[in-house]
């Protein structure tokens, strides 16, 4: 299955790495290396999936998963959370902002096909998210 991919990282090498992998899986993939150009290519054209690095100038992910997921036009847009901040708060974090995946780094390339093609498989319920900031 052909999905659209963003990949936003402030790192080169990570981005070159998941670019060539993603597009070995078959799919589109675009980039962006911080938070504000992700924004905008999201903005610009609409992915199926965001593969998201916390940590990121110009805006984090925390507050571009939050920005997506307060859009409506963007409830359809799966979110992976890719990053080197691993411990279970950081990932409960996330994902009450609506990740729907969250990969520690360094990662395995089996794991970042596998959770793609997972979260991919998956429905997006955006009605899922609604309430969260209670959590």
């Amino acid at each position: 299955m052909s999905a659209s991919i963003l990949i936003a990282d402030d790192d080169p090498n990570i981005l070159l790495a998941l670019s060539y992998l993603m597009r070995r899986e078959g799919h589109d993939v675009r980039t962006a290396k911080d938070g504000q150009e992700t924004l905008d290519a999201v903005a610009q054209a609409t992915p199926d999936l965001v593969l998201l690095d916390l940590m990121m100038p110009k805006a984090n992910g925390y507050d571009v998963c939050r920005t997506l997921r307060a859009s409506s036009a963007y409830a359809a847009v799966r979110i992976i959370m890719l990053t080197a901040k691993g411990r279970e708060a950081d990932q409960r974090a996330g994902l009450a902002l609506g990740a729907d995946a969250y990969i520690s780094k360094p990662f395995a390339i089996g794991e970042v096909v596998d959770c793609v093609a997972s979260v991919l498989a998956q429905s997006r319920r955006p009605a899922a998210t609604a309430g969260l900031s209670d959590a």
